[in-house]
């Protein structure tokens, strides 16, 4: 699995592994603390399983099937292959010298998406990126990086890219401020260029790109940059990411993510239809080339 882009990626693995897991234990009627001690261990080491924020041990596994009363040896062989893929390295693995630790549980959950429903007031999303305005963003948030590191980094980013082109790949639908396209990131040549991919993009039957113009006034998400990340598991739950400077959220609370989805749904009807995206995007083009931005 660590030789080719999974779907599952370990931290969705052991959401599911935990969500399974707590699902049992309630169902048996028993306590975290009732279930650690089966385990030699604290009722908060439970907790932790069962929210996936730790790795597994198989006998741990074992016992804890055993406890919840589980005989059926199919589903021991089920539970105990997540576990393993939950333990295994992501994709993302070997670009740890250059990933953020904050930032390493979204490539998973990226990974992992059925849809990712988007919005940028910045810079085009990193999926949608080419090389060379990849470069750019890159550099204008690491500008003490050596070439090399910018190379990683990129790289890293045309990787993260690859999901797109998936036989399953998630559907993305995502909707950028009519800034995002008249920031000349790396220059008007680099800008020409990434405006050409995402006309390209538009052709895509799995991404729905909309965007906000300006004499639209306000909308719905003013607040900033944000994403929504739909499984195709029924256990998990959506999860919003907002990345900051130098860290990011992750929310997941059913009164959270529905404020966040209303925004997005908001915006979705305020923005241009996505029909009329490969048009507005020609006239950028126009723009350009007339030294208008």
């Amino acid at each position: 699995m660590a030789e080719e882009h999974d779907i599952g990626g370990s931290t969705v693995r052991r959401l599911q592994v935990g969500a399974h897991l707590r699902a049992l234990r309630r169902a048996r009627g028993l306590s975290r603390e009732q279930a650690g001690y089966e385990i030699r261990a604290s009722e908060s080491k439970i907790s932790r399983m069962e929210l996936g924020r730790v790795g597994f041990k198989e006998r741990d596994i074992v016992d804890l099937l055993r406890l919840y009363g589980i005989d059926d040896r199919a589903e021991h062989d089920r539970m105990l292959t997540l576990t393993r893929e939950a333990n295994a390295p992501s994709w993302w693995h070997s670009y740890g010298d250059v990933l953020d630790t904050w930032f390493q549980n979204y490539l998973d959950l990226e990974q992992a998406a059925e849809l990712i429903r988007t919005y940028e007031v910045q810079f085009v999303p990193g999926l949608l990126q080419t090389d060379a305005y990849a470069r750019a963003v890159i550099r204008l948030g690491h500008g003490n990086a050596g070439a090399d590191q910018i190379d990683r980094r990129a790289g890293l980013r045309m990787e993260r890219k690859k999901v797109l082109q998936r036989s399953d790949a998630p559907r993305l639908w995502a909707v950028l401020d009519e800034a995002v396209l008249r920031r000349p990131i790396g220059g008007r040549a680099v800008l020409r260029e990434q405006i050409v991919a995402l006309i390209e993009t538009c052709e895509s039957a799995n991404v729905r790109l909309q965007v906000v113009p300006f004499d639209s006034g306000g909308h719905a998400a003013a607040g900033g940059a944000f994403s929504i990340l739909r499984f195709p598991h029924e256990e998990l739950p959506d999860v919003v990411y907002i990345e900051h400077l130098t860290s990011a959220l992750y929310l997941d609370k059913r009164e959270e993510v529905d404020h966040y989805a209303a925004a997005i749904g908001r915006l979705f009807i305020e923005a241009q239809p996505p029909a009329e995206t490969p048009k507005f995007l020609e006239r950028i083009l126009d723009d350009l080339d007339a030294g208008k931005i």
